[in-house]
């Protein structure tokens, strides 16, 4: 389309979310949208690419010539970036979808297909927190925990199967994991988590974010609940440190927006636990939850 300005589609497939974005070679983005994970995605995630694409589209009308040239798609679980296939995925149900060619078939664009937390720690890596780092692990925790690492400057994807993090096993006496493990971190310190033991410990539903407020107001279950989920995951990111040798721990996702309310204690659980390792920063990511979908968009640029 001879004039108009190329644009990504770009897609992050969440376990309870799907955020999507249209994203210039700058990586501007112009037009963004959040919308809920169809219960059946498994059944039919072609359907729930396309209609998140044309609700972007449909907001740009008017906003000047567009050319939608790809499309970028990053799910959870296990994922062959090679032939655009999601191995697996716990959360959402799948194994060996063919993501790519059902979203390409669909769209008629080129689509390329990622991990979702990797895509974000690329993401960090062009525009965030992570830029310029050459060690780091990123950690996103919302409805799972996930991991992704970048070492000696490189991002690991280890034939997709790198950075299950949330299927360390912390507490092998621990909850069941969907996985078949017991105990496994995403078990302790989701977000999910954190709702689960506060609805059991108070016989209260509430959000993890309303904990999170609890919390700040000196309620004691509240409290328990907090520091059981900070004591997993301080387990997990030494476990990390030790292995890997980062020295930048970025937390991300839902319960990173409670900010110093986690990252100070875990921070200081963490340092109490290490010995002759390398202290690492523990900070915050930058991007938020688009980590996701602006990666997205990165890995989609970079395939054209």
């Amino acid at each position: 389309m001879t004039g108009a300005r190329s644009v990504v589609a770009a897609v992050d497939v969440g376990g309870t979310r799907i955020k999507a974005s249209l994203v210039d070679r700058e990586l501007t983005v112009l037009a963004q949208t959040t919308t809920p994970t169809p219960r059946d995605v498994a059944a039919d995630i072609a359907s729930a690419v396309e209609s998140v694409v044309d609700g972007l589209r449909r907001q740009v009308t008017g906003c000047g010539e567009l050319d939608l040239v790809g499309c970028g798609v990053v799910v959870p679980g296990l994922v062959d970036v090679t032939r655009g296939v999601g191995v697996r995925s716990v959360n959402l149900g799948w194994s060996d979808l063919p993501i790519r060619d059902l979203a390409a078939s669909r769209l008629g664009l080129p689509v390329v297909v990622g991990h979702d937390v990797r895509a974000g720690l690329l993401a960090e890596t062009r525009l965030g927190a992570a830029r310029g780092e050459r060690q780091v692990v990123f950690a996103p925790i919302g409805t799972g925990i996930a991991g992704a690492l970048l070492l000696d400057g490189a991002i690991i994807e280890g034939d997709g199967r790198a950075g299950e993090l949330g299927h360390v096993v912390i507490d092998p006496d621990g909850p069941a994991c969907p996985c078949g493990q017991r105990g496994c971190l995403e078990t302790l310190a989701s977000a999910g988590a954190v709702e689960r033991a506060y609805a059991a410990r108070t016989g209260t539903p509430v959000s993890a974010e309303l904990v999170a407020d609890r919390v700040a107001r000196g309620e004691p279950e509240a409290q328990e609940v907090w520091d059981r989920a900070v004591t997993a995951l301080s387990r997990a990111i030494t476990t990390v440190v030790t292995l890997t040798g980062v020295d930048l721990v970025l937390i991300g996702g839902g319960l990173a927006e409670s900010r110093e309310l986690l990252l100070a204690p875990l921070r200081a659980d963490v340092a109490a636990r290490l010995t002759f390792q390398r202290k690492p920063r523990i900070e915050r990511a930058a991007l938020g939850d688009r980590a996701g979908s602006l990666g997205a968009a990165c890995l989609a640029w970079d395939a054209l």
